[in-house]
């Protein structure tokens, strides 16, 4: 679970949350080494001055993300990234509830005054073309209902990439995360102000 620290206390730039399970949190990568530390870095680097802020978590499903969209919501965001979804794929559920989660988590972070974007994600080609021709549905249909920002696939150009996957196949390594970061940075860029 993210915990806000006195540094984030302190910290007055503009927030940009990156909301969602395992792939946003980092797992299996070291301290500082998950896709929002990278993109805290490049933004620095060019110059933009947000706190990019980490509140992924292993293992949580849509569900557990929209019981916790109060607290990100709390924080006053400017940007947030969404991302959910990939373990509801895998656990099998139904995506009429992942889809309809997912919307309310964007419903509420809109309301809070936050711009969301959407960063989607797909499942190994073992659960069926069915099945994942549904999961891949729910981001544009979201991102058209809700006029919001999309990046299709996350791990676009780390997914299949030597050195960019975990052994697992399911997780960026350091990295991946590197390239990730320059995904959503690309996704993000058009709402960055200096």
């Amino acid at each position: 679970m993210p915990v806000a620290t006195d540094t984030d206390a302190q910290d007055t730039r503009p927030v940009i949350a990156c909301f969602g399970d395992s792939l946003t949190a980092g797992y299996g990568a070291d301290p500082g080494q998950s896709y929002p530390d990278d993109l805290q870095r490049r933004l620095d680097a060019q110059g933009y001055r947000y706190h990019v802020v980490n509140e992924g978590v292993s293992g949580e499903t849509t569900k557990d993300g929209l019981e916790r969209v109060d607290r990100v919501a709390a924080r006053h965001p400017k940007i947030v990234v969404l991302e959910f979804g990939g373990n509801d794929g895998l656990r099998g559920l139904p995506l009429e509830q992942t889809q309809s989660n997912l919307a309310a988590m964007i419903e509420s972070l809109k309301k809070s005054g936050a711009e969301v974007v959407l960063a989607g994600i797909t499942l190994p080609p073992e659960y069926g073309p069915d099945y994942i021709a549904k999961i891949n549905a729910i981001y544009p249909a979201l991102a058209k209902k809700y006029h919001v920002r999309l990046l299709p696939f996350l791990l676009q150009g780390v997914y299949g990439t030597p050195g960019d996957m975990q052994e697992d196949g399911h997780h960026a390594t350091a990295q991946g995360n590197k390239q990730v970061a320059a995904n959503v940075e690309k996704l993000i860029q058009p709402m960055l102000r200096k």
